[in-house]
């Protein structure tokens, strides 16, 4: 009987996340090829326009690194780092001086004490705890101990929080990089592959969350069908 509710949880709460990931997915890859091989007019590369950018906001105390492997920038704001990847470091492309403005947006938020930022960054141990634990009283719920699936389930709560927390964080990360750079940096048919970049990277978000909401509804749906 399980089974089938499986099958049917599947459909109805998970599919939906998972094929709008995969779109996303889609348009981040099509839309970095496409825009890797476009050349900002300047000759500006990531790491120069990231540095640019850090320090016309007056932040002096993050330093630009290179990182390995590709799309896996990010800014890591416990040691005041701001990693750039191989395809973003020394670019001159549209793709990379996107990437890099958007990075630079997380530093200015730390920097600003942006709210959202500081309150997802407050729960980042107890998603972490829910993230590892939670499967298992779930599981262990389910066929033995049913007090543990309430458990598990209110930690994963918590990391659903924390994938909502997430969204308004990226989408003013871009909205800085956007207005970053559409003010004199690049020209207006540049700022076009930036805008689809940092869409499709927006989307990404929209479909973890979307992923992690159907997946906190199943294990809810589970735990009513236990009682």
């Amino acid at each position: 009987m399980y089974g089938m509710y499986y099958n049917w949880d599947y459909l109805i709460y998970i599919l939906p996340g998972f094929l709008l990931a995969l779109y996303a997915q889609s348009k981040i890859k099509t839309n970095f090829d496409k825009y890797s091989r476009v050349t900002n007019r300047e000759g500006l590369t990531g790491r120069s326009v990231a540095e640019m950018i850090l320090r016309g906001h007056g932040i002096y105390d993050v330093r630009v690194d290179r990182v390995r492997g590709s799309l896996t920038d990010h800014y890591d704001p416990t040691q005041k780092v701001l990693r750039l990847s191989d395809p973003v470091y020394d670019s001159t492309s549209i793709a990379a001086l996107g990437i890099a403005a958007h990075e630079c947006g997380h530093a200015i938020q730390h920097n600003e004490s942006y709210a959202p930022l500081k309150f997802r960054n407050t729960i980042v141990p107890a998603a972490n705890l829910g993230s590892n634990l939670s499967f298992l009283f779930i599981l262990i719920g389910l066929f033995a101990f049913e007090p543990l699936m309430k458990l598990g389930i209110a930690l994963f709560a918590i990391t659903v929080l924390f994938q909502l927390m997430t969204l308004p964080v990226e989408y003013d990360a871009s909205r800085r990089a956007k207005a970053i750079l559409a003010d004199g940096v690049l020209s207006g048919e540049e700022m076009v592959g930036v805008e689809r970049i940092l869409s499709a990277a927006a989307l990404t978000y929209v479909a973890s969350l979307l992923t992690a909401i159907g997946t906190l509804l199943r294990f809810i749906s589970l735990g009513r069908r236990r009682d």
